[in-house]
């Protein structure tokens, strides 16, 4: 009986065109996909191209090292040999190799790209090459002294041993050299070691960044939560008022807000002047609310504090106000009615909150360049300076992964201790 049941399946045939129906019915689904996929095609696309491969370039960058073999591939062969534990300098031949290939970066002009490149981890090192280049570039091929001594004669660094070691260390076209100068730890001798304490800046302000990030987030919940609770328990036409006055920042440039806190915060800004008025503070004696982090920590908690509102409120407005006047009638009071009814169930919109208002603190640029000042600037105000000032790409890409991987740690433990299931938008 099934044997006849499948062969009458597999002989039916759609009744307009004498198709198998099973082949039919393949080909409308395969068209189905197909509609689905070109739908969602543009969005792939924008993920692809404005997230995966930017983080991709990123992740490459920040190990890519390719400066000192491509543009001096003799002397990284000949560099093999020597022991960098040792405190002679390398052979002659090693100088030998490295006049030939700088004689071709110089006449190139890629020798200050492979100094520039040493001059992260070594300092004056582009003043060796540019000192370098003037003999070089007079030298004749008929030169039989000694290379050893024309280099050090250029610049006495190129018999010092520790130029050798650091060239011999970064010499590889793949390196964790990044990462180490990213944690404040470096290997120029051939060894991992940390950097001197007036070159270690970045673990502070990874540190740094971290805490204000966390004390914003808690003072815009601590500022938020209250308005949330307003605007979702008032009449709706309040409500709507107050909605407004809550987004109002956002029809504000960024910028406009952050130069007007500088202006209410400056010595002679709004503020001190109004506790100088009134008689709180001496006129030569005035707060200093700018350049610092209390001035980053008030300008960055108003900008974003919008941020925490809005996911509090839309959570807020979900919860039935019969809740509360129940647990009242079974005797609570207005305290227990609210801790043990109302708070669990808008726990949801704290989360949501937090995590918004946290990433977006972590990542802030401008708002820290203009009011922090030098002790108010978090971990992207040194990536920006990196990137558009010293153009060192692959620690740009070291202090990016590491704030990204930071940030995503942060987020499993948040998943681990609260549960991403439990956070909503409403």
């Amino acid at each position: 009986m099934t044997s006849q049941a499948t062969d009458i399946d597999e002989q039916s045939t759609d009744a307009r065109g004498g198709e198998p129906l099973k082949r039919s019915l393949a080909r409308a689904l395969r068209r189905q996909k197909l509609r689905a996929l070109l739908l969602i095609a543009p969005l792939l696309a924008f993920i692809v191209l404005g997230f995966l491969m930017p983080i991709g370039s990123m992740l490459f960058r920040s190990v890519e090292n390719p400066q000192i073999t491509d543009i001096l591939p003799r002397t990284v062969v000949a560099l093999a040999d020597w022991d960098a534990t040792s405190d002679e300098l390398p052979s002659e031949a090693v100088y030998t190799a490295l006049v030939s290939d700088l004689r071709i970066a110089i006449e190139e002009r890629t020798a200050m790209t492979m100094a520039r490149r040493m001059n992260y981890e070594l300092a004056g090192f582009t003043t060796m090459v540019r000192r370098a280049s003037r003999p070089l570039r007079r030298l004749g091929d008929d030169f039989d002294g000694s290379y050893r001594e024309l280099m050090i004669d250029a610049h006495r660094d190129w018999g010092d041993v520790a130029t050798w070691r650091a060239l011999k260390a970064y010499s590889s076209p793949f390196t964790v050299g990044y990462y180490l100068s990213a944690v404040d730890y470096t290997m120029v001798s051939g060894e991992i070691e940390p950097l001197p304490d007036n070159r270690s800046i970045h673990l502070m302000l990874f540190w740094r960044t971290a805490w204000m990030s966390g004390l914003i987030c808690f003072l815009t919940l601590l500022l938020g939560y209250p308005i949330a609770f307003l605007l979702a328990n008032v009449k709706e036409r309040y409500a709507n008022l107050l909605l407004i006055m809550v987004l109002l920042p956002f029809w504000t440039s960024l910028l406009v807000r952050t130069s007007a806190w500088k202006v209410l915060l400056q010595d002679q800004g709004v503020i001190n002047q109004l506790l100088v008025w009134i008689g709180l503070v001496a006129d030569d004696n005035r707060l200093t609310m700018i350049n610092n982090k209390f001035g980053v920590i008030v300008a960055m908690t108003h900008i974003l504090l919008p941020f925490m509102i809005l996911p509090l409120y839309s959570v807020m407005k979900t919860v039935p106000p019969s809740y509360v006047r129940a647990a009242k009638s079974l005797g609570a009071n207005d305290w227990t009615a609210f801790w043990r009814v109302y708070f669990p169930q808008s726990v949801p919109g704290i989360g949501a909150g937090a995590i918004l208002v946290f990433i977006m603190a972590v990542g802030y640029y401008i708002t820290p360049e203009l009011v922090g000042g030098p002790s108010g600037m978090f971990i992207s105000n040194r990536i920006a300076h990196q990137w558009n000032v010293s153009g060192n790409w692959g620690l740009v890409g070291a202090l990016g992964t590491i704030l990204l991987v930071a940030v995503l740690v942060l987020y499993w433990v948040y998943d681990k201790i609260v549960g991403i299931d439990n956070v909503k938008l409403g």
